[in-house]
């Protein structure tokens, strides 16, 4: 199979209307090609004319570990062309970002998932290239999630760098298909193509990452397939006070990990609830010792997540729920335990919210941990009508 960075560059009636034209690429260090050539060198020794280059969160090097760790502009030193940070004094990009090329190729990794940033980053070039008569070209790659949608419509009026508009958690999508859609929900005018994927198999071996492709970060704590797929449910620890994993080297690929909490017990009351809800998948107990972060230094007890091998149903496996219940285990055996972090954790620049309401898009799912009435058959009715809406709404945009 091919991505849209080696179609691209196979195929050359695809390069044809790029002739005459200023380019920019928008990429990070998982923009490669099959033999592993960045699309930056391997786009200019094909002869395009690469006038620019753009970084999202993390950079175009990748190098920025943290969450909210900006990165500088600068310039490329071998080919001497300006490389512009999505993710530094701006989010959206300027009117001089823009001038420095006509036609814009985004070619992002994605993880499938709504808080992942790069969704929002092409939501905003969209709306710049159409203010600006540009023009916008998604070269596909996979979903490494797959197709599964799962998770509650973002709240109109919860929108942030990490909430782009009312799609659910796991939106199930490539990042060309999101264009897409993008462009019908918001009425934008502007000239956009997708390179397509060649025989992209969403639900064959793989289960959306293809067995054919070695898996590059696409930032520097999704380190493999397992975390692409757990992500949805564990990029919520994010908002809460309990480790993710980060100052570890299987970072996200947890339910949480804590000094204090009893992971043996969390999973055994989790059983107790839903256990359905823990299909997919196996848990295991581990412990960490994080050398930055949250509890750095501390020993924490946790559940590592395995959606990968023999232990691996795609089409029961659903993260999003999984780390809810977690949530709702430890509020059970904990009731005065401090889940969340506070309105102080500036979440993606938000102001006066709580970081934990902001990844999900408004107050449900806290709110529903925190109701001691409410049992999982709320959560999952509550969100089983919103996948439904999501999976009608995009069913026409589908590529592949």
């Amino acid at each position: 199979m091919k991505f849209g960075i080696d179609r691209l560059l196979a195929e050359p009636e695809l390069q044809e209307p790029l002739k005459g034209k200023r380019v920019a690429l928008v990429a990070h260090p998982a923009s490669v090609t099959a033999d592993l050539t960045h699309s930056l060198d391997a786009l200019i020794a094909a002869g395009i004319n690469v006038t620019s280059a753009f970084g999202p969160q993390h950079g175009l090097k990748g190098d920025k570990q943290d969450n909210m760790v900006e990165t500088a502009d600068e310039t490329d030193p071998h080919y001497g062309i300006p490389v512009f940070s999505l993710y530094g004094e701006v989010r959206r990009p300027t009117e001089h970002m823009m001038s420095s090329a006509d036609v814009f190729l985004f070619d992002l990794q994605d993880l499938g998932c709504r808080i992942y940033t790069f969704v929002t980053t092409l939501l905003y070039l969209l709306e710049e290239a159409a203010k600006q008569g540009k023009s916008v070209w998604v070269l596909d790659r996979p979903n490494p999630a797959g197709r599964p949608v799962e998770g509650t419509l973002l709240l109109p009026g919860h929108e942030s760098f990490v909430g782009a508009a009312p799609m659910p958690m796991r939106h199930g999508l490539t990042l060309g298909e999101m264009g897409l859609w993008f462009i019908r929900h918001f009425g934008l005018d502007v000239d956009y193509k997708v390179v397509t994927m060649h025989h992209w198999l969403p639900e064959g071996p793989g289960h959306g990452w293809p067995n054919s492709r070695i898996w590059i970060n696409p930032s520097p704590n999704a380190a493999n397939v397992n975390m692409a797929r757990a992500y949805a449910g564990t990029v919520m620890l994010e908002g809460a006070t309990l480790s993710e994993g980060r100052g570890t080297t299987r970072p996200l690929e947890v339910l949480f990990g804590a000094p204090d909490i009893d992971a043996k017990a969390v999973l055994t009351e989790m059983q107790r609830m839903a256990p359905d809800w823990l299909a997919g998948c196996a848990l295991r107990e581990c412990f960490f010792e994080p050398t930055f972060h949250k509890h750095q230094g501390e020993l924490c007890n946790a559940l590592m997540i395995h959606a990968e091998g023999a232990h691996y149903d795609h089409d029961a496996f659903r993260p999003w729920r999984l780390q809810a219940l977690a949530f709702k285990a430890i509020r059970s055996l904990y009731p005065d335990y401090p889940i969340w972090r506070g309105t102080d954790f500036k979440y993606e620049y938000t102001d006066n919210v709580l970081a934990i309401d902001v990844i999900n898009g408004g107050p449900g799912l806290r709110e529903w941990v925190e109701d001691s009435a409410a049992n999982p058959a709320d959560l999952g009715e509550m969100a089983a009508r919103d996948e439904a809406q999501w999976r009608e709404e995009i069913a026409e945009l589908l590529l592949y």
